[in-house]
């Protein structure tokens, strides 16, 4: 902008209205910069609240099945190896469920014209989502901070997962149940000592 400015306005130093207007210009740059960053707020904190809803939808169902298939197997005499497969299987449909998340931001980018295509959007979403930072597509300038709130879109949605995860295995996994008391029990002794 400041230069499209000085090649309209010859500055010799002896203008004062020509000074006045570049210190204008000067210091209306960075405001504008500021100002261009609205449109990644306005896109991005609802794409957070959608995939959000998405994701807690998509592990209600994945819990509602992995619930049923543990009670099933529960007696089995494998039990472990059998279990084992079902954690697996539902760790598979956790990452189908977060590439379509990663999906519906590449939609967005390409939408809002941020990337040229969905060859190259869904790999930036993909990597953007992931954190994993290392590809050489990139955003238009202006919407480069829509990926950063993608990441932490991303850390937000693998938190659940993992705390998803971990919440079934400590809920199933204490095969020792059968040889040892639980811990709330009397006769349970504390780990800590």
């Amino acid at each position: 902008m400041v230069e499209r400015y000085l090649a309209k306005v010859q500055v010799d130093g002896s203008n004062p209205l020509a000074r006045s207007n570049l210190s204008s210009v000067v210091q209306r740059t960075p405001v504008d910069d500021a100002l261009s960053w609205d449109g990644n707020w306005a896109w991005a904190l609802p794409l957070i609240v959608v995939t959000l809803i998405v994701h807690v939808v998509g592990l209600g169902v994945i819990n509602t099945q992995l619930l049923r298939a543990t009670g099933r197997i529960r007696a089995a005499r494998n039990f472990f190896l059998i279990y084992v497969v079902v954690m697996a299987f539902a760790a598979l449909l956790v990452a189908v469920l977060h590439a379509f998340e990663a999906t519906l931001w590449a939609a967005a980018y390409r939408s809002l014209g941020a990337l040229p295509d969905g060859r190259t959007a869904l790999p930036y979403s993909l990597s953007a989502i992931t954190t994993y930072g290392h590809t050489d597509l990139y955003l238009a300038p202006h919407w480069r901070l829509m990926g950063a709130f993608e990441a932490l879109n991303g850390v937000l949605l693998f938190g659940l997962t993992t705390a998803f995860l971990y919440g079934h295995l400590q809920r199933v996994l204490p095969l020792e149940r059968h040889v040892c008391p639980p811990l709330h029990s009397p006769d349970a002794v504390d780990p800590r000592l």
